[in-house]
């Protein structure tokens, strides 16, 4: 049953806690591969669901506008120095409801409509509010975009910095959504400084990997750093802007009151219980072992005949294009998801496919990691992956039902913070 228990939700509303129970289990039983996706610890679930949920807080710890702030100051405060300490920034805030909302208050802080931005295009691997079209920040802002190499599935910064020359962009977005490859922080610095453009670093998939050790760190380099707290972090949904000393106060005061009002004072806990967590030495162990089950993983899909971009990964994620396999990533992520295997369809660079029919698959280990598998275990998973998406092919939902079965199996040897079976 759901850890901690919910009898109160059972009671008054037994049609939500029965899903909430379901969930949990599908939780418990499935190999959740979802990049973005995570278990937290049941301290981080217990504050996301405290009293706090029922305080107004709007402005900052020592200025608010409502009376009865004075535990929640102290809660933000240790969240913003937890945060400070960690990723080693001079500023951190930690309001913003999540990862879009944080790099909207980027854009207010900085920019005005209409002026050039430049991320990374969104089939290449970039994220919506890095300047993609059908995004407000594609259409309040002259976006330009930039890709990877088609030959290699990997980035050139000798164009990105051709790009940034030739448009002088006022933000550069690095970081992304499906990128598989570490990202040359003190590159993009060298390239935002010759144009004059702020440089914001969007870790928001790495943030976890970076807090642990597993992935070069943009502090030093880009004066602006956002972040969802999920992801490899694996703290609540929540969000956080860090930055230099000097873009401060631009970006506090762009978050409130320029897009919000009161912050999730329930999450704000919640965000500081996972920060303490994240420094704990264990959480270095962990954030090497995403990488190490996500090399081994990629490894043995690539054995399996199975094409990665970029050839393989350098941190939690990996991105399959499945045209070798004759499918498309949509009935395979389905066929996968019946089998025990949950992850997403995605575009690939290059994709001829439309991008909610796309050529790939994009899947991670985060998740897996927290529940303690190894890279012993990655080879059995890859052949799970493999039956499953030739069952699809075949339609063979008898071998789709066989495979649930044995990830059930494995899957009940590890236990999951959220979940009891007693």
């Amino acid at each position: 049953m759901h850890q901690p228990p919910i009898p109160h939700v059972a009671r008054t509303d037994p049609e939500i806690a029965s899903l909430i129970e379901h969930e949990a289990r599908r939780e418990f039983e499935k190999i959740r591969l979802i990049p973005s996706e995570n278990y937290v610890s049941v301290a981080v679930l217990e504050a996301s669901g405290s009293v706090l949920t029922n305080k107004y807080s709007e402005g900052y710890p020592g200025r608010r506008y409502y009376e009865g702030q004075q535990f929640v100051d102290v809660i933000e405060t240790m969240a913003v120095q937890r945060a400070q300490a960690l990723f080693g920034v001079e500023h951190a805030n930690v309001q913003p409801y999540s990862g879009s909302p944080a790099n909207l208050a980027v854009y207010l802080a900085f920019a005005q409509p209409g002026d050039t931005i430049m991320g990374m295009s969104l089939p290449m691997g970039g994220h919506l509010t890095h300047g993609w079209p059908v995004s407000v920040t594609g259409k309040w802002f002259r976006s330009v975009q930039y890709g990877v190499r088609a030959d290699t599935g990997r980035l050139d910064l000798d164009e990105v910095r051709d790009l940034a020359r030739r448009e002088r962009p006022k933000l550069i977005f690095c970081g992304g959504t499906a990128i598989p490859r570490t990202i040359d922080f003190p590159a993009f610095a060298e390239i935002a400084a010759e144009v004059g453009a702020v440089l914001v670093a969007d870790i928001a998939h790495i943030a976890g990997l970076i807090a642990g050790g597993a992935h070069p760190s943009p502090a030093g380099h880009a004066g602006v750093i956002t972040t969802t707290t999920h992801k490899t972090l694996r703290g609540p949904r929540g969000a956080m802007i860090m930055s230099t000393a000097e873009h401060a106060k631009a970006l506090d005061k762009a978050v409130f009151p320029g897009l919000q009002g009161g912050p999730h004072d329930h999450t704000t806990a919640a965000i500081a219980v996972a920060l303490h967590e994240a420094a704990q030495p264990g959480f270095r162990d962990y954030a090497h072992q995403v990488v190490a089950n996500a090399r081994a993983l990629g490894g043995a899909l690539t054995a399996r005949g199975y094409d990665l971009v970029s050839g393989g990964t350098d941190n939690h994620l990996i991105l399959v294009d499945l045209t070798r396999q004759g499918i498309g990533g949509k009935p395979a992520a389905r066929a996968l998801d019946r089998a025990g295997i949950e992850l997403n369809y995605n575009t690939v660079p290059y994709d001829p496919r439309k991008p909610f029919d796309p050529s790939g698959i994009r899947l991670g280990t985060p998740a897996i990691t927290t529940r303690g598998l190894g890279e012993e275990h990655m080879p059995a998973i890859a052949a799970w992956m493999d039956d499953a998406i030739a069952a699809a092919a075949k339609e063979d939902e008898a071998a789709l039902d066989r495979i649930a079965h044995e990830v059930r199996d494995l899957m009940a040897a590890f236990p999951m913070a959220g979940w009891t079976t007693v």
